[in-house]
């Protein structure tokens, strides 16, 4: 499972007709398995509801184990989405 990549989950990239930040954060790792991707492209996949059922239980082992790989855009970031869905 952890092999798998959003591409594999959700299908192939298709772009949009604008662009953004966020699309090229998405776009760029859409193809990576998903235990390679960094707590900042996990973040931005469960705040886009994109994958949370395979992403979010890496995401919870990552934040109980305090993993940091200094890739998020305000430190707890992605503590602070998975607290969210855990309210949802």
């Amino acid at each position: 499972m952890k092999n798998i990549s959003v591409s594999d989950i959700v299908g192939e990239w298709k772009d949009p007709d604008f662009e953004s930040g966020l699309i090229e954060r998405c776009k760029n790792a859409w193809k990576k398995p998903i235990s390679d991707l960094t707590n900042e492209e996990m973040a931005t996949y469960l705040r886009q509801d994109i994958a949370v059922k395979e992403i979010l239980p890496l995401a919870r082992e990552r934040v109980s184990k305090g993993y940091d790989d200094d890739t998020e855009m305000f430190d707890g970031e992605l503590k602070e989405i998975v607290e969210k869905l855990k309210s949802n």
